[in-house]
């Protein structure tokens, strides 16, 4: 019971694919819970999308997914009990994401409505009822927890079952910090990106190359160079930058934007489709240079920053707030995040800062550092080292957090284990005679309607 929470539905290349073969297979109820149904293609759709995803697949396959299909099922029914409302804008929000899916992976909205045999608007309409329903499932599952707490005594307890030699082995751990600051480029080499830009425009304007040719040789984005810099975007996305966002709405399919900067550089936007407030793009972006001069610059100033800090005048996070250019460390104090905390290992953070930790003790400093981000982009960066831990085998003094989330967790499954045991009978069951030897469903074949 502890895995049958939610189902895995198959989403995606599961269903377009399909839709592209145009196979036409018969279906079937092989589930009843309530007034909810499980189809054959449910399960079938799952264990594809599973296969599709590398996922290691049990020798059972059906009989697990058939018993997650049947939870979601019980929990929504209750969700509906409880007047649990999932709101239209939710479910609106979360087809129109997998619809942006869909476009990124198959090239532009004219593509994916080739492939699918339906338009935009079916496709969201096949998906609604089942994101409702697996939003519903999550909506009731945490109200069932919702007051779930653990003691430390019963962390303690629950540690205290663990045999010494199943205690998991932690390699050494680290709380990183960062000040971020990046040069600015002379207005000489903004101008060369710049013109270089207009030339660009200018030979897809007149048809002596393709916008895609030219992303894929001169852009200065990582992420779309391999794919004719092209992009699916969404009006609403809040993660874009505002320039780019509205220099692409302005455009009709097919026409080039003016050069423009955004936070990233200097931009050229082409408009592949457009369907109301999403839109697939393609563009080629340019950073223009960064010398020594501008970089020694920052240097000087980052390095009259160290002393601050140093000497006490100002603290790490005033710094962080008001001199650091790292959008994420806003939210952060300028602490690195790995997984659901600060704690990082090597393996989590770039190679130049795991070099430029070495010769640091908890509580230093760093000088100020010459880097290139994952964006390709000349930064300068003040490291802090707050805290080194030694490799150690999990105990209760150095580890207490993550064990009580553990036994926290437990506790939680186990208090949904007692729910489903207590709410199964209660409801309208059928299941179809394939799944009678499923071991994974006995407590669901015993509370068969007669």
């Amino acid at each position: 019971m502890k895995k049958l929470l939610l189902l895995l539905t198959a989403i995606s290349a599961g269903y377009l694919t399909q839709a592209q073969t145009r196979k036409v297979v018969a279906d079937r109820i092989i589930g009843v819970v309530g007034d909810k149904i499980i189809l054959h293609s449910d399960i079938r759709n799952a264990i594809f999308d599973a296969q599709r995803q590398g996922q290691t697949l049990p020798d059972n396959p059906e009989c697990i997914i058939m018993e997650q299909a049947l939870a979601q099922k019980a929990l929504v029914l209750q969700a509906e009990k409880d007047s649990l409302v999932v709101s239209e804008a939710e479910i609106e929000a979360l087809l129109d994401n997998q619809v942006r899916g869909f476009v990124q992976m198959y090239g532009s909205k004219d593509a994916l409505e080739q492939i699918a045999g339906r338009t935009v608007y079916q496709i969201k309409e096949d998906f609604r009822q089942s994101f409702t329903e697996r939003k519903q499932a999550e909506m009731m599952r945490a109200k069932i927890v919702e007051n779930i707490r653990i003691t430390p005594n019963e962390v303690k307890d629950y540690f205290d079952k663990i045999p010494v030699d199943s205690l998991p082995f932690y390699e050494s751990e680290l709380e990183v910090g960062e000040i971020v600051m990046y040069p600015k480029a002379s207005r000489d080499l903004e101008l060369y990106a710049i013109e270089e830009l207009k030339d660009f425009k200018q030979q897809v304007e007149e048809g002596r190359q393709k916008f895609e040719t030219l992303a894929s040789l001169y852009t200065d984005d990582p992420g779309s160079k391999n794919t004719g810099g092209m992009y699916a975007i969404n009006r609403t996305e809040k993660q874009m930058d505002p320039a780019f966002i509205s220099n692409a709405f302005r455009l009709r399919e097919g026409q080039v934007s003016p050069v423009f900067k955004s936070k990233f550089g200097y931009h050229i936007i082409q408009m592949v489709s457009r369907a109301g407030d999403d839109a697939t793009v393609r563009h080629i972006l340019k950073i223009p240079a960064i010398t020594d001069t501008e970089v020694g610059t920052v240097v000087e100033k980052m390095d009259s920053l160290r002393a601050k800090i140093v000497d006490g005048t100002v603290g790490f996070g005033e710094a962080v707030n008001r001199y650091s250019e790292d959008e994420n460390s806003k939210f952060t104090g300028g602490m690195r995040q790995c997984g659901n905390g600060t704690f990082c290992t090597i393996d989590q953070l770039d190679k130049e800062l795991v070099l430029q930790l070495k010769d640091l003790n908890p509580g230093d400093y760093s000088k100020p550092l010459v880097y290139t981000d994952e964006r390709g982009k000349k930064g300068v960066r003040l490291i802090y080292l707050k805290s080194r831990t030694e490799p150690h085998r999990e105990n209760l003094k150095d580890d207490y957090n993550k064990v009580a989330e553990r036994a926290l967790e437990e506790k939680r499954y186990e208090t949904i284990e007692k729910w489903f045991a207590g709410k199964i009978p209660s409801f309208y069951l059928t299941i179809d005679s394939q799944f009678a030897t499923c071991e994974q469903l006995g407590l669901w074949m015993q509370n068969l309607a007669k």
